[in-house]
């Protein structure tokens, strides 16, 4: 039996990773995970005990395709809390984590064929995702200099019909101020290219609050997602904030493509945007790490980093080590006891030259894991 051309997508090298990782468990290893962007903690406790009650209370069946109301409205007054932006609650939609919102955005905005910006190094699934609907991804390589953020300059010209940008960014933890947030919004307008803003890892900040695309336009599709801050990457929920008239439209399309989102996962997130003694406390470990990972990633010998100013990753350049980072990674596998994520998930072109470094666990693995890199590139000179 044929499969179609769009089935063609390259595999999600991370989760390559994570299986070569799970069978060296299976064999009796000690691994420490620095592959995998997922907090180490679960759902907060309120969100579970909220769940529990309402499926005492009676069975969960279909939700209306745009998500719980009262989900809605909490996410909407969270903008205002966050962003001072005052959003109407008829505008937020709740999908199936933020995959299912990408699969949403890029069917309503975009015909077959229709090319879409997406920053390199970025998330690879961006890429995946419109090569299987069809559409024609365009890498735009970001410079160094630039934070690996795309600027204007670097998608002038190219006959764009979307423009895709995610701030703090996977994998290198960057993040846009309003001056190039704005910039983008403005390249993006002058060729008449739909903007999508990817900001799954708000609340996770060090120095300053990560900028919503909403506190500049209402002309943007902005994704969301439970996954990163609120722990909860299992429950397959998240969301997103449209213009109004395009509302009817992702309906539409969501009722035919997914029901609705897990109810018992809106439950629980309902919940969980009100445990933020929980999450603040989680959010310390994750600034405890970074603080490890910059002091301890530089004497173990990878010496070419910037600090993120959000997420949880240093993404690494080792050109100065390997032109080969995926068996680099394989190597510190194997012999460090270290799952790290090799830069071609991110960037194919230049990703043969860089890591990914994840501090989402405990910091004890983290503690760990450095020491053992550490000791692994001392003994391979």
């Amino acid at each position: 039996m044929k499969t179609s051309s769009r089935a063609e997508v390259d595999p999600f090298i991370v989760m390559d990773v994570m299986e070569a990782a799970r069978r060296a468990e299976d064999a009796g290893r000690n691994i420490i995970h620095m592959e995998v962007g997922q907090p180490g903690t679960g759902a907060p406790v309120a969100a579970t005990r909220a769940l529990t009650r309402a499926m005492e209370d009676g069975p969960l069946g279909y939700t209306v395709a745009l998500g719980l109301p009262a989900l809605r409205a909490r996410i909407a007054q969270m903008y205002g809390e966050w962003y001072n932006v005052d959003l109407d609650p008829n505008r937020v939609v709740i999908t199936p984590g933020s995959s299912g919102a990408f699969i949403l955005a890029f069917t309503a905005l975009f015909d077959s064929g229709d090319r879409v910006g997406i920053g390199a190094p970025g998330y690879p699934s961006y890429r995946q995702i419109l090569h299987g609907l069809g559409l024609t991804p365009v890498d735009l390589p970001a410079a160094p200099e630039n934070r690996y953020q795309p600027v204007a300059a670097d998608f002038s010209g190219m006959d764009l019909a979307g423009l895709m940008v995610a701030s703090p960014a996977n994998p290198t933890g960057t993040m846009l101020d309003k001056p190039a947030m704005q910039a983008l919004i403005d390249g993006a307008q002058a060729q008449n290219a739909s903007f999508i803003s990817d900001e799954i890892y708000h609340g996770i900040e060090y120095e300053a609050k990560a900028v919503t695309a909403l506190q500049l336009t209402n002309e943007t599709y902005v994704i969301n997602s439970f996954s990163k801050y609120f722990s909860m990457t299992g429950w397959r929920v998240g969301w997103m904030v449209v213009p109004e008239d395009h509302v009817r439209v992702i309906e539409r399309i969501a009722q035919n493509m997914f029901i609705c989102a897990p109810h018992a996962s809106q439950v629980a997130a309902h919940a969980a945007m009100d445990c933020d003694d929980e999450l603040q406390a989680n959010l310390a470990v994750y600034t405890h790490n970074r603080a490890l990972m910059l002091d301890g990633l530089p004497k173990a010998g990878f010496t070419n980093i910037a600090p993120p100013d959000g997420a949880f990753y240093v993404y690494a350049d080792v050109s100065d080590i390997t032109d080969d980072s995926r068996t680099l990674a394989a190597e510190i596998l194997e012999h460090a006891g270290v799952a790290v994520t090799p830069g071609l998930d991110f960037d194919p072109i230049r990703g043969h030259q860089t890591l990914r470094f994840s501090y989402a666990r405990k910091s004890a693995d983290i503690e760990e894991g450095l020491m053992r890199l550490t000791r692994f590139m001392a003994q391979r000179g």
